[in-house]
């Protein structure tokens, strides 16, 4: 594994954790417009429904660098929705936090309940 993988891994990792303490410290605001996916601090459940397994990267865009690739039918953690690139219609990604703080396309993983805004 290249030096600049490992970088880019610790970054997503650093950045995922700055993510937690941000949201830990942080009052929920009254009356979000966006709406609320349940408690602050806990993850949404997903299955990967990409049959060709999905692709999971470094930014919520298809240009971005790949992470990883998680087989169809995974059942992954969500941490949060953004949006991003289109992917088929669907601007929503996925930040995973199954060990690789990863995005993932939202066109390609249904999920249990709606994951809270990143």
């Amino acid at each position: 594994m290249s030096l600049r993988i490992l970088l880019m891994r610790f970054g997503i990792a650093a950045a995922g954790g700055a993510l937690v303490a941000l949201a830990a410290t942080t009052p929920a605001a009254a009356g979000d417009e966006r709406g609320s996916a349940g408690p602050p601090n806990k993850t949404v459940k997903g299955q990967v429904t990409a049959r060709s397994g999905l692709i999971l990267r470094s930014a919520p865009t298809r240009g971005s660098a790949i992470i990883r690739v998680a087989p169809y039918g995974e059942i992954v953690k969500i941490f949060c929705r953004t949006t991003g690139q289109t992917v088929d219609g669907n601007r929503y990604w996925y930040l995973l936090t199954d060990g690789t703080w990863a995005w993932g396309s939202a066109r390609y993983i249904d999920t249990w309940k709606t994951p809270r805004w990143c």
